[in-house]
């Protein structure tokens, strides 16, 4: 794998510590802001608004310029965004600086997965993603609890500054290790680009990454107070968990990447299957700590031992258009993690309960999961529906035959 693959999957890092450090900063945020938890959880909602919007956005004005420029560009804004969040003076502002933040991380991500696909052969693009997915889930295993950490002792401020400085670190690397990549010869043109929504498996592709993404962070969101108020566990305790469940993360990124290459169908049915699993038994059983520690690290391996196989699909059906499919992936998940805390909070506005979450999180999964099926059944039924990157190896009917298998 190439040594910029990596590097981009350390700037995940920094970008997915930010999109996500707000489940474990909601209640000091709530206070310092003075509005509720659940109106704190829609700055979760603005940043994946950002994302949404931003990802095929900038995919579009960014398309003809050069890609490692770009790149450095967007983690820049990123990190400037942080910035402006540590010194937000009202919750206003606080929720215009991570719709900016978002939008700059939106970009990266599409424009960086884009650039990972390219340099890799077809039969790897899984591990590619999963690398990059990596960074996500070493965000989750030490990003977001320190970040729970540093707002319990030091303020949640301080959590934003210490992003910032990842940001800075991560534009460093982007400068100093990313090859220049020069803008095609034949330079890309949108209305082609855009023919891609044409593909119905784009679009079941779409629903199901955002349906299996949403329905893990409509209740991962209001994990805090989930932990301490229905569970009974001492807000000490929010960080040791965030942490397990990006131990959790790391360990479903890793073997769902190794497995989805030959068995992409098979990762996404029993991946999503067993989040659905999990919310059920969250909802269930969340006033035991035990059981909801455990569950909160079972959460973390199932959401992301499925996202190798969920960006890797994309690729595949929408290989006319690696960026916009790059960006697209990245909407479709946001969409989710737009649609997830939104409902979460909803459900627990209504007085259900922070338990509540997770059924309406397990609702969306079971959506999800019937949507994969059709997917997969209408993939049998069209030979050589998976397109690849232009400029890649061909895929061959071989590979055809294994993204449509399970595991066994």
């Amino acid at each position: 794998m190439p040594t910029a693959v990596y590097i981009l999957g350390l700037s995940v890092f920094a970008l997915g510590t930010s999109e996500f450090m707000l489940s474990g900063l909601l209640p000091p945020i709530a206070e310092d802001m003075d509005v509720s938890i659940p109106s704190a959880g829609l700055l979760i909602s603005a940043f994946a608004i950002g994302m949404v919007v931003g990802a095929p956005l900038l995919a579009v004005a960014t398309l003809r310029l050069p890609r490692k420029t770009t790149l450095v560009a967007l983690i820049t804004v990123f990190g400037l965004g942080q910035v402006a969040g540590t010194l937000a003076p009202n919750y206003g502002v606080l929720f215009a600086s991570r719709v900016v933040s978002a939008l700059a991380c939106a970009g990266f991500w599409a424009v960086g997965a884009a650039v990972a696909i390219a340099m890799v052969p077809v039969n790897t693009r899984a591990r590619a993603m999963a690398v990059m997915i990596g960074g996500l889930s070493i965000a989750n295993v030490l990003g977001v609890p320190a970040g729970a950490f540093l707002g319990e002792h030091l303020g949640w401020r301080s959590a934003f500054w210490a992003v910032g400085l990842a940001s800075a670190i991560a534009l460093v690397g982007v400068l100093t290790r990313i090859p220049h990549i020069p803008v095609p010869e034949t330079r890309p043109r949108l209305k082609r680009e855009l023919t891609i929504y044409r593909d119905r498996q784009v679009l079941l592709s779409i629903v199901v990454t955002a349906l299996a993404a949403g329905g893990v962070f409509c209740a991962f969101s209001y994990l805090a107070p989930l932990l301490t108020d229905v569970s009974g566990l001492d807000k000490s305790w929010v960080s040791i968990v965030l942490g397990l469940f990006g131990i959790g993360a790391l360990v479903g990124t890793t073997i769902g990447g190794r497995v989805a290459d030959a068995h992409l169908f098979g990762v996404m049915l029993s991946g999503i299957t067993a989040s659905t699993v999990f919310l059920v038994a969250l909802a269930l059983f969340a006033s035991s700590p035990v059981v909801t520690v455990l569950l909160a690290f079972l959460l973390g391996v199932s959401a992301f031992y499925t996202a190798p196989a969920l960006n890797a699909r994309m690729f595949n059906v929408a290989g006319a258009a690696p960026t916009l499919a790059g960006a697209t992936t990245t909407a479709a998940f946001n969409l989710g993690n737009t649609g997830g805390p939104w409902l979460g909070g909803t459900v627990i506005d209504a007085g259900l309960g922070f338990a509540s979450t997770a059924w309406a999180g397990a609702a969306m999964t079971a959506v999800g999961l019937g949507v994969a099926a059709v997917a997969l059944r209408l993939s049998r039924r069209t030979p050589g529906d998976g397109h690849v990157v232009a400029g890649s190896p061909a895929t061959t009917p071989e590979r055809d035959d294994r993204e449509c298998a399970l595991p066994g």
